[in-house]
């Protein structure tokens, strides 16, 4: 008999403390995918997704019109870690087409079916325990001036050191940011154009009159053309970091050589954290960079994904995003918070079945 009984979708809505705003969008509370899975034996597993129509085409409708078409085949196919890995294999192009859907489903089912085996979500799907510290970087979006210097003041009192900032397109606007950021407690900065030209010269000439001191751009182009990211790799000499141009693992094998390529992998734009992992260790191979990212509005369970994956980059990690928790968030589903503490450090051990937290999401935050 297969030990899932049920799944059901909602929509999750949880205010944010300020508004946080990019090139590609602006909100203030999240819009994310909830799941619940429950197993025959009573045990109940949470999963969440933020659907973006600017990364992976994604809206909440598109999510909640997947999770139903997939809802009965799950329930009767998938029992265990390997029936899960081959209902994620045999439906590769279902997934790619919704992952954060997918996402939300997984994180579910590996939740309860961990708890139905009383074992760590790592456990059961035959990966190391994650343990250990970990630390984030401080992501700075666009803000009023003072509000930009008063959040800039927050992170170096809180001790940060590596800082990311999200560019507007607008030379005034980011070279003002740019001037608070000339501190001696910025130790090394990337950029985040979040897919600001369609030019590779106009992103060239922008980013040579900016002149900023950052090891690293991610992406500075619009998706369809990635092809001209290495001719501005090899122009501006630095990194290039991928986020929206890197969805799928097939996409590795066209990244050219010899440019210093770096993958911004989130659980949810990567279809689940199966297709996470396996993305990971193919980059690897190819000495590709390692940033685990985040979608703004993250709660702590996806918090809880990223830092499995964290854990199995090992020395490919280059930096972790996220764990913001209810310093951004008015509330969090999980008791208490994942967030980072000073310096942006958040020490964490496995504890418990499934991802080992406690959920209770506030009714309110639920919707259909």
């Amino acid at each position: 008999m297969n030990a899932l009984a049920d799944l059901d979708f909602h929509t999750l809505t949880i205010p944010f403390r300020q508004r946080f705003s990019h090139a590609s969008a602006s909100r203030d509370a999240t819009a994310s995918v909830w799941v619940t899975a429950t197993t025959r034996a009573g045990h109940v597993g949470y999963g969440e997704a933020c659907p973006r129509p600017y990364v992976t085409g994604e809206t909440l409708d598109s999510a909640r019109v997947f999770f139903h078409a997939v809802r009965d085949d799950v329930l009767a196919n998938i029992r265990d870690a390997a029936s899960l890995a081959d209902w994620v294999t045999h439906h590769a192009a279902r997934i790619d087409a919704a992952p954060a859907a997918w996402c939300a489903i997984e994180l579910a089912l590996i939740d309860a079916l961990a708890r139905d085996a009383n074992q760590t979500a790592e456990a059961w799907l035959g990966l190391p325990e994650t343990t250990g510290e970990f630390r984030y970087s401080a992501v700075l979006g666009d803000a009023p001036p003072g509000f930009f210097a008063a959040n800039f003041a927050r992170y170096r009192a809180a001790g940060f050191t590596d800082y990311k900032l999200k560019l507007v397109g607008d030379l005034t606007r980011d070279r003002a940011k740019l001037a608070v950021l000339d501190d001696p407690a910025v130790a090394r900065l990337r950029l985040d154009a979040n897919n600001l030209w369609n030019d590779a010269n106009a992103a060239l000439a922008y980013l040579d009159a900016l002149g900023a001191p950052a090891f690293a751009v991610e992406e500075p182009l619009a998706v369809e053309r990635a092809a001209e990211l290495p001719r501005l790799a090899r122009a501006l000499d630095t990194a290039i970091i991928l986020d929206e141009s890197l969805t799928r693992i097939e996409q590795l094998a066209a990244l050219e050589p010899g440019v210093r390529w770096i993958a911004n992998l989130r659980v949810s734009k990567l279809g689940g954290l199966t297709r996470t992992l396996a993305l990971l260790d193919a980059a690897r191979a190819r000495g590709v960079g390692i940033i685990v990212g985040a979608q703004v509005g993250e709660t702590s369970l996806l918090t809880r994904a990223g830092l499995t994956v964290a854990h199995a980059a090992g020395t490919a990690l280059l930096a972790q995003e996220g764990a913001f928790g209810t310093q951004l968030l008015y509330g969090d589903v999980i008791t208490p918070s994942l967030m980072f503490g000073m310096g942006g450090w958040l020490d964490f051990t496995a504890a418990g079945a499934g991802w080992g937290l406690a959920c209770a999401p506030e009714e309110a935050w639920l919707g259909p």
